[in-house]
């Protein structure tokens, strides 16, 4: 029987609501419990969905010991703790939003929205972050990586707008 070792996962965080303080919060969490994390340029991007404030957003790498539903789950509670409610539409403004976007070159679904690679990466408020800090990352699905995959995306000479956040 194979062990594995800590797999790669990387992550897409959002925020629309007091967005610098939750996500410091977030990412010191995943700090606190995954110890190294790489975190992109913070950009900020219109609601996609709904009307609301602007998010920023980011993309964070992190390796997990986690498998990727355990990981899920522990990023649920993670959103949870800081204020994010779920009894709301999905398109909604929020605290607080963790995606695993990939975990090694996993493809799968699972529970609580669990889909990698996910299918946000279409938006260049998820791809774009990603790129920053993976540029080499092979997208399991479309076997290229996200370096490719941005430079292909048609938002790609227009990139969000970079925001002074500085999340270390």
């Amino acid at each position: 029987m194979a062990v594995r070792g800590p797999g790669l996962a990387l992550l897409s965080l959002g925020s629309n609501e007091q967005p610098e303080r939750y996500l410091r919060a977030a990412v010191d969490e995943l700090r606190a419990r995954f110890g190294a994390v790489v975190v992109s340029p913070v950009y900020r991007t219109p609601a996609v969905g709904f009307e609301g404030p602007d998010f920023l957003n980011c993309a964070a790498a992190i390796r997990s010991d986690l498998e990727p539903q355990a990981l899920n789950d522990w990023l649920h509670a993670l959103e949870d703790r800081h204020g994010r409610r779920r009894d709301v539409p999905r398109f909604s403004s929020r605290t607080l939003d963790v995606d695993i976007v990939y975990f090694d070159d996993r493809v799968m679904r699972g529970e609580g929205n669990l889909q990698l690679p996910r299918p946000e990466l279409k938006h260049a408020f998820v791809l774009k972050p990603l790129a920053d800090i993976a540029p080499e990352f092979v997208d399991p699905v479309q076997g290229r990586s996200l370096a490719a995959l941005w430079a292909a995306h048609p938002e790609c000479t227009t990139p969000p707008a970079v925001e002074a956040l500085d999340l270390g």
